[in-house]
């Protein structure tokens, strides 16, 4: 009896679990310091955040975003860098080999808080949409830094000039 429950429960179960995976979210550990202080704000220690995937395919991204994505550098790590500019917006540059660059249609630009101290579109320039997987929603462990992300973009790193009409804003 208590096996055919079992084997019901996960007939039932795991295509849930996977599908929830799949299309609303799933947790993930922040390494590193890139984005410090919104995330990892100590050295040692790790924050954990609920990476929502549910609205990331219709493009519902905003500047400010904190959002996972492939690095263009090596397609087998996943990164998490703040939204800076969208596509047609006018960015000014930390160092790329353009002082100013006018994103692409179908990209973003994106870059660490932690600036000089992250790998971001600083270094590899404007990132194509469809390398972005999921949008940081939450940080949900450690229980003292719970709290929801909110979508904040320093004045300092506002486009000099936004796209009008921007579809991703």
């Amino acid at each position: 009896m208590a096996f055919r429950f079992f084997g019901k429960s996960l007939l039932y179960g795991l295509p849930l679990g996977i599908t929830f995976l799949d299309c609303v979210g799933y947790v993930a550990r922040v390494e590193g310091i890139s984005m410090q202080p919104a995330l990892n704000p100590v050295a040692d220690e790790r924050d954990y955040v609920f990476l929502m995937r549910w609205g990331t395919h219709n493009s519902q991204l905003e500047r400010g975003d904190i959002i996972s994505l492939i690095s263009p550098k090596d397609p087998a790590q996943k990164i998490i860098k703040r939204v800076v500019g969208l596509q047609g917006d006018v960015v000014s540059t930390l160092g790329y080999k353009q002082e100013i660059v006018r994103i692409p249609e179908g990209h973003c630009w994106v870059e660490g808080d932690h600036t000089g101290h992250s790998m971001d579109s600083n270094t590899f320039g404007p990132v194509a949409m469809g390398l972005m997987s999921a949008r940081a929603v939450a940080i949900v462990w450690p229980p003292e830094r719970w709290q929801l992300l909110h979508n904040e973009l320093p004045r300092r790193r506002r486009p000099i000039q936004a796209a009008k009409g921007n579809y991703y804003n």
